[in-house]
């Protein structure tokens, strides 16, 4: 097959695997398999969409201001939400019916929809692990952030996002369907067709995977090199910058950990990526190729998980202090009341005998 929308492929010296068949949407999977890859992606898209609805309806329930790094964690549940609802459905179904069922206008738009959403959650925590850098390591920094700072680098992560998804759209760079059929994401195999294609994908590796990783690995190394040469210090400072301290701690554990599940989930499917870019064609098995992508959409599913985790931690532990505090308000209460009681009594007494 030479013609993709009524278009013929210009590049006649690679032709890539979904124009060498007369059907590119028909699925290379066995349907026993697709059926469970469907299941799985039908059960990580209702904990994902139900999980990160929750954070976003308990967020708009508060009556107060949200914090900056809770505006963060509301994105990034908003980019997790998005990627859930736009494109898990359409993978389902199409998983189901053994074909991709929408077309090439489909494919575009899961495409772009997949790649937006993605690339803004990578994004919104490169922010977060900055933010925990300068926070942890310059302490200064924390002195001037302003909730306004905050928009100012939302914005930015939308519009960050919003225009690498959008490249392929407009003539740099394609989406197109993935390998086993079911599925479409960035047209890899550019790369083998011409220089621009090379340039597109070299261009999104660096600013969309490898430059935004890398800000995250840096800032947490830094970080747990300045808590090793600085916890002799914060010991000797006051109760209140030691509890300042430990909360900021905290809230650099819970984002290292999202970030790490982030980048775990994502990074084999970079390499597949990668070495279907530049490999040799057919160099990636087709039942390899589609454990990676599965692995990749289970990421939206981390972060709920991870909050509830924390919440429930610090609720245990806010029950416990508020039970042990009712305690000891009990035994101080039992305590006025016997002694008040024998005051009493020994006053009764001493009326009786004075009577």
């Amino acid at each position: 097959m030479a013609v993709m929308e009524n278009t013929t492929w210009p590049y006649p010296a690679y032709v890539p695997h979904y124009l060498l068949r007369d059907d590119p949407f028909a699925s290379r999977l066995s349907r026993e398999a697709d059926i469970i890859a469907a299941l799985y992606i039908c059960i990580i898209g209702i904990l994902s969409a139900t999980g990160n609805g929750y954070v976003i309806y308990m967020t708009i329930k508060r009556k107060t201001k949200l914090k900056p790094p809770e505006l963060m964690i509301v994105n990034l549940a908003i980019f997790d939400f998005g990627i859930s609802v736009t494109g898990k459905p359409f993978f389902v179904v199409s998983s189901f019916s053994h074909r991709w069922l929408f077309g090439w206008e489909g494919c575009q738009f899961y495409g772009w929809a997949g790649f937006f959403f993605g690339c803004g959650s990578l994004i919104t925590m490169t922010v977060v692990s900055l933010d925990r850098y300068l926070k942890i390591c310059h302490l200064r920094y924390g002195t001037w952030l302003k909730r306004q700072h905050s928009f100012i680098c939302l914005v930015f992560v939308w519009v960050y996002a919003a225009f690498w998804a959008t490249m392929p759209l407009v003539g740099w760079g394609h989406y197109a369907p993935e390998p086993f059929g079911t599925s479409c994401t960035l047209d890899w195999w550019l790369a083998q067709a011409s220089v621009s294609g090379q340039s597109f994908v070299l261009a999104i590796l660096f600013f969309c995977f490898l430059l935004p990783a890398g800000i995250i690995v840096f800032s947490y190394v830094m970080i747990i090199f300045k808590v090793k040469s600085s916890s002799k210090e914060i010991s000797n400072f006051d109760a209140r910058i030691r509890n300042n301290h430990n909360l900021e701690m905290k809230l650099t554990k819970v984002a290292m950990v999202i970030c790490a599940g982030f980048l775990i989930a994502w990074i084999p499917y970079a390499v597949v990526s990668v070495v279907s870019a530049f490999g040799e064609p057919d160099s990636v098995p087709i039942p390899v190729s589609v454990i990676p992508t599965l692995l990749a959409k289970s990421s939206a599913m981390y972060n709920p998980i991870i909050y509830q985790l924390v919440d429930l931690k610090n609720s245990c532990s806010n029950c416990c202090v508020k039970v042990m505090k009712k305690r000891n308000h009990f035994r101080k209460s039992r305590f006025y009341a016997i002694s008040g009681s024998i005051k009493d009594n020994g006053a009764a007494k001493d009326a009786h005998i004075e009577m």
